[in-house]
């Protein structure tokens, strides 16, 4: 009897060697991806179906609903017709924390390309993945985001941008105390804005440089020399859009991703197949998108498949 208790006693022992290491190895690193950029990072895609909104066309109650489209998007709506709030992918956007859902947008009732992009990487990564959203309504990279290296005052955005991006990563575990007993790991950036440098002819000009010295100095500034950054164009009214700084915005922010210091860790996302008119959305404000939905999500779906393709997880 003695010895068949030994030898049980041995075997719960064993068992017991192999299961922790198996679980600290499964507790990897929070994945952080920021989010950054003026009035379209912080969403104006409308989420109810109103009837003063031309009777809720383009909301994504009514993108939900609608059987043309209700089978792209049944993954946001749980069993009991409530919006999915995503327990693996957390979100901090200017204070406003909790788990991913519709409602994250420049206010409650929007979305902005955070819901699609936090649904794309939620579902590459096993581990937890947390949005850091930093976005501000009529804001130039010329000016209000200018980087160091494109010289004259840098940019009160700029700084803030990494000023929040790191008491973020500093207070993570007593904002999500979920995340008390893990490290995180800064993975990449997603960028979308343009509107106030293309109305400004010299910020226009000076776009594309900008750009690049706003990715070397982030970077740099944040410790992460080769962290991925994906830019998802300004292309709020589609192809039928023939302003000239606008078309010359748009080429240079595709003209970043072809530089060769930036090759196969920068990406640039064309969004003007993601345009939708005014007849199928909530309303008329081309510079928003039209508040459409679809186009918000689509925008974030695309930028969160381009920076997959850059990070390459092993999920």
């Amino acid at each position: 009897m003695k010895a068949t208790t030994m030898m049980t006693r041995l075997l719960v022992v064993l068992s017991l060697t192999v299961f922790v290491p198996s679980f600290v190895a499964a507790a990897g690193p929070v994945k952080v991806f920021i989010l950054a950029g003026q009035s379209n990072m912080e969403g104006h895609g409308k989420v109810n179906a109103e009837a003063g909104a031309n009777e809720g066309k383009g909301s994504l109650e009514w993108l939900a609903k609608n059987p043309e489209t209700a089978a792209a998007f049944k993954h946001l709506v749980a069993a009991d017709g409530q919006w999915v709030a995503r327990e693996d992918v957390q979100i901090w956007y200017l204070g406003r924390t909790g788990n991913l859902r519709p409602g994250f947008g420049f206010r409650e009732g929007y979305i902005g390309p955070e819901l699609g992009f936090g649904h794309v990487v939620g579902e590459a990564f096993d581990e937890p993945v947390l949005l850091v959203k930093l976005a501000w309504g009529g804001k130039s990279l010329g000016k209000d985001f200018r980087p160091p290296s494109s010289g004259g005052e840098v940019g009160p955005y700029y700084q803030e941008v990494l000023k929040l991006t790191k008491e973020v990563l500093t207070d993570a575990a007593k904002l999500f105390p979920q995340f008390a007993d893990r490290k995180l790991e800064l993975v990449g950036f997603g960028w979308h804005q343009g509107w106030n440098d293309r109305v400004n002819q010299a910020f226009n000009d000076a776009y594309e440089e900008n750009m690049a010295n706003f990715i070397r100095d982030i970077r740099k500034d944040l410790g992460a020399p080769e962290l991925p950054f994906v830019i998802a164009e300004t292309g709020m009214s589609g192809w039928e859009e023939t302003h000239p700084r606008a078309l010359s915005l748009m080429k240079a922010q595709a003209a970043i991703a072809q530089r060769a210091e930036f090759q196969g860790n920068v990406a640039f996302v064309g969004t003007r197949d993601f345009y939708r008119p005014k007849e199928a959305s909530p309303s008329g404000q081309a510079y928003h998108w039209n508040s459409n939905a679809e186009t918000y999500y689509r925008i974030g779906e695309a930028m969160g498949k381009a920076m997959l393709e850059l990070v390459k997880p092993s999920k």
